[in-house]
C-alpha cells in the first residue's frame, strides 16, 4: 500500500519539475531574444546597425494594412530592396526609433515603438510601429509590421528616392 501512495505523490512532483524546467527554458529564450532585439534597436538609434541585421536570408516580412508597400516579402534581400533601401533613399536624416514597450511570447518578440527622421524635402517623417518578430537561434525568421499607412503613403509619394 505504501508504494502506490509514493507513486501518486511522486508523479505530480515530476510533472511539476518538467513544467518548471520548460518555463525556465522559455523564460531564458524569451530573455535572450528580448535582449538581442533591444540591442539591435539601440544600434539602430546610434547609427551603428539595425534590426534588419537580425533577419535570416530567407526571412519573410509582412507589412500589414493598406500602405503602398503592404504585402509579404519572401526574403531579406527582397524586403531590403523593395522597402528599406528606397525608404532610406528618401531620408536626409535617418529614422531613429524610440521603444515604448517590448514584449515576449515564446519565440516572438513584439516591439511597440515610435520612429522619426527628416525626409530629403526637409519635412519630418514620424510614425508609430508594432513589429512581431518570430525568432530562432537569435535571428528573425519572420516578421509582421503594423504602422500608420496614411503617414507612410504621404511620405512615399511626396519624397522621391535619391
Amino acid at each position: 500500500m505504501l508504494v502506490p501512495m509514493v507513486l501518486t505523490m511522486t508523479a505530480p512532483m515530476l510533472a511539476g519539475d518538467v513544467a518548471m524546467a520548460e518555463t525556465n527554458t522559455t523564460s531564458t529564450t524569451e530573455s535572450r531574444n528580448k535582449a538581442i532585439v533591444e540591442a539591435s534597436f539601440k544600434a539602430w538609434k546610434d547609427g551603428a546597425g539595425s534590426p534588419f541585421d537580425l533577419l535570416t536570408d530567407d526571412a519573410t516580412w509582412t507589412i500589414v494594412g493598406n500602405s503602398v508597400v503592404a504585402r509579404t516579402y519572401k526574403s531579406r534581400e527582397e524586403f531590403l530592396r523593395e522597402v528599406i533601401r528606397p525608404f532610406n533613399a528618401r531620408m536626409r536624416e535617418p529614422l531613429k526609433p524610440e521603444i515604448r514597450r517590448i514584449y515576449t511570447d515564446g519565440a516572438t518578440v513584439i516591439v511597440f515603438f515610435d520612429a522619426k527622421g527628416i525626409a530629403r524635402d526637409g519635412q519630418p517623417y514620424v510614425n508609430t510601429y508594432a513589429w512581431f518578430l518570430d525568432m530562432r537561434d537569435g535571428r528573425v525568421t519572420s516578421a509582421s509590421a503594423f504602422f500608420d499607412s496614411l503617414a507612410f503613403n504621404a511620405f512615399w509619394a511626396r519624397v522621391p528616392p535619391q
